[in-house]
């Protein structure tokens, strides 16, 4: 199920920028020359549906794809404007870095971004943990958007 976030509404993200901080985490726009890197670690992590999403995000300018490290080392990303204009996703963070807030300041950072790009809202396509986005930023589904975008897509393995 799809889910919509009223970017009018976003709440002001006042946990991020502490919580980034106490873990040394910075999050930032990918920049493109680290394509490679980026969707090489994605593909490893995720699969490659999701690296080949984010090869359309890394391919707009600039990057609609936000990264997460800590030190040299990427441990997590956010794309929006992938698959479709005002999506947000796909997104993951490295299994030794979640429950720190990772997640969640990268949300923060592509959802401003499509608000200052001018969206008045964000569609999360194909939602899994949907407690958290409801929570996170008052993300509510989307009636009868079941199957949506990824309906009927090849599948790739991973």
């Amino acid at each position: 199920m799809d889910y919509l976030v009223n970017l009018s509404t976003l709440p002001v993200d006042n946990k991020s920028s502490a919580a980034m901080a106490q873990a040394e985490v910075t999050i930032r726009r990918a920049l493109p020359p680290e394509l490679k890197l980026i969707t090489g670690w994605i593909e490893t992590h995720f699969g490659k549906g999701w690296a080949s999403e984010a090869t359309v995000a890394m391919s707009r300018q600039p990057p609609t794809c936000f990264i997460a490290t800590r030190g040299q080392t990427l441990i997590g990303f956010a794309c929006h404007e992938a698959t479709a204009r005002g999506f947000f996703g796909p997104t993951g963070v490295d299994e030794d870095a979640r429950g720190l807030g990772v997640g969640r300041a990268l949300l923060f950072a592509s959802l401003n971004d499509l608000k200052s790009m001018g969206y008045a809202y964000a569609i999360i396509g194909d939602v899994g943990p949907s407690a958290f986005y409801e929570k996170a930023v008052g993300a509510t589904a989307i009636p009868n958007s079941e199957p949506g975008i990824y309906a009927g897509m090849l599948k790739t393995e991973n």
